[in-house]
């Protein structure tokens, strides 16, 4: 028949449920979990099977190994041939990767976890560098602590694969920090032992962000498994203070600029999730401006309500009545000159939102409502990305723990945030903030004291959805889907997104992989099995693809 097996594979296979092959073809070719022994179709002139013998086996530790048999290229040479197959064998290796990283307790916003984060970006740097990467890890500085202290912010890690420079060269951006997580928080499992069940890890960070940057390692690795040169150039940065407001970063990316940015055509961000289960391309993202409203110089003290109630006039009366004045029953912001900075909503926009694949229902019941603000999905979708909105977190100084306390207290702090979008300044939202609820406090009269502060002024980001990195993201998602992705906007905000576009001045592009059930910043956060490696699948796939876009000359 002509043609030739490939020995293809990767780490160690666990069970034989948990051997699955990974690639892509123009044709017909879609590969299934595979039990050892069996042979599967994938299309014209191309068979799959495993192999338990043979001069081919190609597995890290000896075992069964995968292989392609291609009657229809007569010795396929994946080095210098357009890649039409490319397989990588996927086991329990991904999920022991994961293991390990979610078992480190980053907690970027807690200074007691601070060892543990230093932990975490040695661990992310090691890695890169058994791969042969060119690693660095770069001093950042030191965090202020309100107590006047100082403590050392975790390093970011860099690392290069590649300098050729007639290639295109990617820039993958990730966070290896995360969230607070505690059983007693509601978690069904240890939030820092990952747990597989029925197809899902749990832990926290699987999802944001540890999986999806263990997902672009990986497609690394498949290509260097496989002898083969990677079609781009690759770089990594890599931070462990994303959430809580990368610290550091942006002077970091300013001194890095015109150095290891230099030679940077595309930047990567794959810290979002998908709207639905269609793949998508996140094109723009919300800013945030989150302030403290404190109403001080009120009683010396906290006060029994019994004793005192009635006769002072109550801090917590006063903010809650500015808190009232914030928006309206309807979702409406109140702030004059919020809702008229708003870029317009166009008619190529509505129809992008319309051919979304997003049901209603299904969004309810996830978050497990019974009504939604809007009630058509173009509105919903509007409101979630590309216009402003009000929330109210929380009230620092208010009794909140079991039981009851009969307290008046003496100073609280309201906690709030205006999610930002194009045309909206942070400058100016500051101002028009402030300004408002000064003038709502004097009208009460009270003689408490409103101090009012913006602690974060993050901007949105949005991107050109007809740009090459997007038209290289669209090919590799039909690829390995076999679906046109949705192009979606992301509601929450990723600052860093902004800043590496007004900085470097590169083209950036969003490529989740995360589920729309993923349960991010919340209890039982996961990624599926599904998601990881049809994820790493996608990832192999785009490098391929943007290494198809030409470089101009300048």
């Amino acid at each position: 028949m002509g043609g030739r097996w490939l020995p293809l594979g990767l780490g160690s296979w666990g069970r034989s449920g948990d051997c699955l092959a990974v690639g892509w073809s123009p044709g017909a070719l879609r590969l299934p979990a595979l039990a050892a022994g069996l042979t599967a179709s994938s299309g014209p002139g191309a068979a799959l099977g495993f192999c338990s013998g043979g001069t081919w086996k190609y597995i890290c530790h000896g075992c069964t190994g995968l292989g392609l048999w291609d009657n229809t290229h007569t010795g396929l040479n994946l080095r210098h041939v357009v890649p039409k197959y490319l397989f990588y064998g996927i086991s329990t290796h991904l999920f022991l990767c994961s293991q390990e990283w979610v078992a480190i307790e980053s907690d970027s916003s807690n200074v007691l976890k601070r060892p543990d984060l230093h932990h975490m970006m040695e661990k992310a740097a090691q890695k890169l560098r058994l791969m042969g990467g060119m690693v660095e890890l770069v001093d950042i500085g030191q965090q202020e602590l309100p107590d006047g202290q100082t403590l050392a912010l975790p390093k970011v890690v860099t690392a290069q694969f590649g300098s050729d420079p007639n290639k295109r060269t990617v820039c993958i951006y990730g966070h290896v920090d995360v969230q607070p997580a505690k059983m007693d928080d509601g978690w069904a499992t240890d939030p820092y032992n990952l747990t597989d069940i029925n197809g899902n890890l749990y832990g926290r960070g699987a999802s944001d962000n540890k999986a999806p940057v263990l997902a672009w390692i990986h497609a690394v690795e498949a290509y260097q498994a496989l002898h083969m040169e990677l079609p781009v150039n690759v770089k990594f940065i890599i931070e462990g203070m994303e959430e809580t407001g990368s610290n550091g970063l942006e002077d970091m990316i300013v001194a890095q600029r015109d150095i290891f940015f230099s030679d940077v055509d595309y930047i990567i961000i794959s810290d979002c999730g998908w709207l639905s289960r269609r793949p998508a391309l996140t094109y723009g993202t919300r800013g945030n401006c989150y302030f403290f409203a404190e109403v001080i110089e009120g009683p010396k003290q906290d006060l029994h309500s019994g004793v005192y109630g009635g006769t002072v006039i109550e801090p917590m009366t006063d903010l809650i009545g500015i808190l009232d004045t914030l928006i309206d029953p309807n979702g409406k912001i109140l702030i004059p000159g919020i809702r008229e900075a708003v870029a317009p909503l166009s008619d190529e926009e509505w129809k992008m939102y319309q051919d979304i694949q997003f049901d209603l229902e299904n969004y309810k019941n996830k978050i497990g409502v019974d009504q939604l603000m809007y009630n058509s999905k173009v509105d919903l979708l509007a409101h979630m990305w590309r216009y402003p909105t009000v929330s109210i977190h929380g009230i620092q100084g208010a009794f909140s723990d079991h039981g009851t306390k009969t307290v008046i207290p003496a100073k609280v702090v309201a906690k709030f945030s205006i999610r930002q979008v194009p045309n909206m300044d942070p400058a100016v939202v500051k101002k028009q903030v402030t300004d408002y609820l000064h003038l709502v406090f004097s009208k009460r009269k009270s003689p408490n004291k409103l101090k009012v502060t913006m602690v974060i002024g993050a901007k949105p980001w949005l991107a050109d959805t007809q740009d090459p990195v997007f038209e290289a993201g669209k090919a590799a998602i039909k690829r390995v889907f076999n679906v046109d992705p949705d192009l979606i906007r992301e509601g929450a905000t990723i600052p860093i997104a902004r800043t590496f576009q007004d900085v470097t001045g590169k083209s950036i592009i969003m490529m989740p992989i995360g589920g729309f059930d993923d349960g991010l910043h919340s209890q039982n956060e996961k990624m599926s099995r599904y998601n990881y490696i049809e994820g790493t699948k996608y990832f192999i796939a785009y490098l391929h693809e943007v290494s198809l876009i030409k470089k101009t000359s300048v």
